[in-house]
């Protein structure tokens, strides 16, 4: 996804906000090019300019047209994230909206445990922790905004998934997943939108 098409997921996103918070019927999703391929994506919104997380939601797998797919997000992010009270009209303006596009997720496998933390490369990967109905996800931007380094993503993303933060060294009935991300957002709310780069 090139940075016109990121633009346009995230400038899309938010209009599809402003509609559902004046009660008006939400813009059709785009199906151009990589709108109309099936993706997966997840919306977050930001606060401005305290920067605190407002809201997130996704989907990990590619079951819908991106394009729709970020139509369901942006109003999940903003409305049903059961961590936060809706999103009101008063407080968007002062909010920024993040789209990630993923990229399908893979087990990682190592011959010990232990090797883990040396497989994943900080600003690249998202990490998802599965064991049962247990499941967390973080995408690849959380470890570079909170300072973290290979072992504590893994530990935060089982604790994500409801674990022990060292789930993820004791068994291997525990799953871990990698993924990639291309992270666009707003420099300001509404403002130009750019494509992140993760890598410190």
């Amino acid at each position: 996804m090139d940075l016109a098409e990121g633009a346009e997921a995230v400038v899309y996103a938010r209009r599809v906000i402003e509609a559902a918070l004046s009660r008006r019927q939400l813009p059709n999703h785009p199906s151009h090019g990589v709108f109309g391929d099936k993706g997966a994506c997840f919306v977050t919104l930001r606060t401005v300019p305290d920067d605190e997380l407002r809201g997130c939601i996704g989907y990990t797998e590619a079951i819908m047209p991106l394009g729709e797919c970020i139509q369901q997000c942006a109003v999940s992010a903003a409305f049903h994230d059961p961590r936060f009270p809706p999103v009101t009209s008063d407080e968007f303006p002062s909010i920024a909206v993040e789209v990630s596009v993923l990229t399908p997720a893979h087990e990682m496998y190592v011959k010990n445990r232990g090797g883990l933390p040396a497989e994943i490369i900080i600003g690249r990967d998202g990490l998802i922790v599965e064991y049962g109905a247990f499941k967390g996800l973080l995408l690849p931007q959380v470890p570079v905004e909170q300072g973290w380094n290979t072992k504590q993503f893994l530990d935060h993303t089982c604790v994500k998934a409801g674990l022990p933060p060292d789930a993820w060294m004791k068994s291997d009935k525990v799953k871990v997943y990698s993924f990639t991300a291309q992270v666009f957002d707003e420099t300001a709310p509404g403002g130009k939108v750019k494509k992140r780069d993760l890598f410190r």
